[in-house]
């Protein structure tokens, strides 16, 4: 078996974890980020959803730090991330990596004892660091993270990142970050990606950073238009959380027409955690198999646990459907998604383009759905013209999705 990786110089015991989940092709960004990011380059770069970015940053970012033998410090490489999910998504992209080396990760996020991971920290010394800002800028501010030693910095979803709900986190963190490298004469690596990157989030990161830097873009970014069918059903804003199940429903069914059949993986948004909320406990009093997840709903907030064990649910198909806002489920891979539901359309295109890059993931098909009122369908026809894509008019009839019928009187 020939193995693409093998060309770009990845460590030989990374190449053979990927193996392990057949992964033996680089993708467009693969290609064209690893050489850089291996000579010690920085480098920003945009891809679409599902195209590899993690493993673009951590191999080359890894083998460096394989090759580059130093005193044990904490930490060699950061990567800082938006959401808790995020975070323990790519620490645990780490631990499957890193599962034949010495090379040690820490996962330090909100929302868990902050001694805890003090003492952990003490303990394991590790070489990678993932986290998101907030819980990073009070580890730092208290001394307990030093970036004497740090030879890479990562800054994933940054678009997110430097949101104007975060950019003063990553700011600041950032700012003690360039201090502390440029006192002890660091030639820091910075990458920045994400699936949306332009000119306007560039210039912040930029200005974060202190420096410009060099932006590459994938050309496998129509994944949006080649592999994701865009459906549009109608529906009252009262009967949103109705048609919703009905689809469900009709999704389920198997061509044969025998209801709950068919394995179903759908992750609906809304862009409200106070609606998600309702949603959920309707799907729920009604026996539809659902979880949540998303932060504060109202007087209703999920736990980290609770959203951890809602995730892991949806993971391992013991659900039908994850009910999340945007912010809750940036930047998931979650594989075998067959549907993203959106029971809103986003005013930024952004915000739709991330929400359909939860599925059609790894050369996979997917569909994503649209459910809304009249003015929510002329939203999406402007989405539709502004990205190029083709949404098709669906309905449920007898239980089953199809293209309307149209009265020829």
């Amino acid at each position: 078996m020939t193995n693409d990786f093998e060309q770009l110089g990845a460590a030989s015991c990374f190449i053979g974890r990927l193996e392990e989940r057949s992964i033996t092709k680089v993708t467009d960004i693969q290609r064209k980020i690893i050489p850089p990011l291996a000579e010690g380059e920085s480098i920003f770069f945009s891809s679409a959803t599902g195209t590899g970015k993690t493993f673009a940053y951590l191999l080359p970012l890894l083998s460096r730090l394989l090759i580059e033998k130093t005193e044990r410090s904490l930490p060699r490489l950061l990567i800082i991330a938006p959401t808790l999910e995020l975070c323990s998504q790519i620490s645990a992209e780490l631990d499957f990596l890193l599962k034949e080396t010495d090379l040690h990760s820490s996962l330090l996020i909100g929302s868990v004892n902050i001694e805890r991971q003090i003492e952990n920290l003490k303990k394991t010394k590790p070489d990678i660091i993932v986290g998101n800002p907030n819980r990073l800028v009070v580890l730092a501010k208290k001394r307990i993270i030093k970036f004497n030693n740090l030879q890479s910095l990562v800054l994933d979803e940054a678009d997110r990142l430097v949101s104007d709900e975060m950019i003063s986190d990553t700011s600041e963190l950032c700012k003690i970050i360039l201090q502390e490298t440029k006192k002890a004469d660091i030639k820091l690596i910075i990458t920045a990606c994400s699936a949306t990157m332009n000119k306007k989030y560039r210039e912040k990161l930029f200005s974060i950073c202190g420096r410009t830097i060099p932006f590459v873009e994938s050309e496998d970014n129509e994944i949006l238009r080649e592999k994701i069918e865009h459906w549009a059903i109608f529906s009252e804003k009262r009967k949103k959380d109705q048609a919703l199940r009905s689809l469900l429903a009709a999704i389920k069914t198997n061509k044969k027409g025998k209801a709950g059949k068919k394995k179903i993986k759908a992750l609906v948004f809304t862009s409200r955690g106070d609606e998600a909320s309702l949603i959920l406990s309707r799907l729920q009093y009604h026996h539809v198999p659902s979880a949540g997840l998303f932060g504060k709903a109202g007087k209703k907030t999920l736990s980290s646990a609770e959203r951890k064990a809602a995730l892991e649910t949806f993971r391992q198909g013991s659900v039908d459907a994850l009910i999340s806002t945007d912010l809750a489920a940036r930047g998931l891979d979650i594989p075998g998604i067959t549907h993203v539901i959106a029971l809103d359309v986003p005013s930024d295109s952004e915000v739709y383009i991330h929400r359909c890059g939860r599925t059609g993931r790894a050369g996979k098909r997917g569909i994503m759905v649209t459910i809304g009122d009249e003015t929510q369908m002329r939203l999406l026809a402007v989405m539709e013209k502004k990205l190029k894509i083709r949404v098709q008019p669906k309905e449920m009839y007898y239980g089953k999705v199809c293209d309307p019928i149209i009265d020829e009187e």
